[in-house]
């Protein structure tokens, strides 16, 4: 099954333009679940220094977006960049969608007709987050953590759940938008080099990914 699985990770791998980087997770059902980034939208989401935003008219509907709702467009944007990396057709393996990973739930509260427009993502996004920041009497760290893990969970918890995700989500973003230094679990890792990787059909048709090419091993 693994190697089904596998099989069909790389076929799709193949047909991605950009060298967009395959994933694969297994949802709660079982069922396989294959998504994709480049490499430049997963840089942007795990970087300590804030991203250019690739398009003009992004930046332009962040700033509107962001003021239309009383907040910083620079928080804005270091959202955006955490959740998606500013890949506008980003979709999670929890069903989060767009550039600020609306969930279906908050899409419709939101009166969003497609999540995946710029626009609507932005100005849903946006609108949401202000309204956790009431919710929260202006606690930005209580915002964030409900943006990510949903706000009765963080008012059931009494404040940032205890969930790694949850808690690397609004270190990150308060890195960008303010300078918070990281955790040291966060922070950028010196990067190793290693050995090329091959990916080898063998004899009785399996798919073997070795780092010698000639699958020997």
């Amino acid at each position: 099954m693994r190697s089904v699985l596998l099989a069909l990770v790389l076929l799709v791998a193949a047909s991605l333009p950009g060298g967009a980087k395959v994933k694969m997770t297994v949802l709660a059902d079982g069922t396989p679940f294959i998504y994709n980034e480049s490499p430049t939208q997963h840089a942007a989401r795990v970087a300590t220094r804030m991203a250019p935003v690739p398009q003009s008219t992004i930046e332009e509907m962040i700033d509107s977006s962001a003021r239309a709702n009383g907040l910083d467009p620079r928080l804005v944007r270091a959202m955006v960049q955490v959740e998606s990396g500013y890949n506008q057709k980003a979709l999670s393996a929890k069903g989060a969608m767009g550039l600020m990973q609306l969930m279906p739930a908050t899409a419709e509260l939101m009166g969003v007709a497609d999540p995946y427009d710029p626009g609507q993502n932005l100005r849903a996004g946006a609108g949401y987050f202000k309204r956790l920041l009431r919710r929260f009497a202006g606690k930005l760290e209580l915002a964030l953590a409900g943006y990510n893990a949903g706000p009765d969970v963080v008012e059931r918890y009494g404040g940032v759940p205890p969930f790694a995700e949850t808690a690397d989500y609004v270190a990150r973003v308060l890195h960008l938008y303010r300078g918070d230094p990281l955790p040291p679990a966060l922070a950028p890792k010196p990067v190793r080099k290693g050995r090329r990787t091959y990916v080898i059909t063998t004899p009785d048709h399996h798919i073997l990914i070795t780092t010698d090419p000639s699958g020997a091993h």
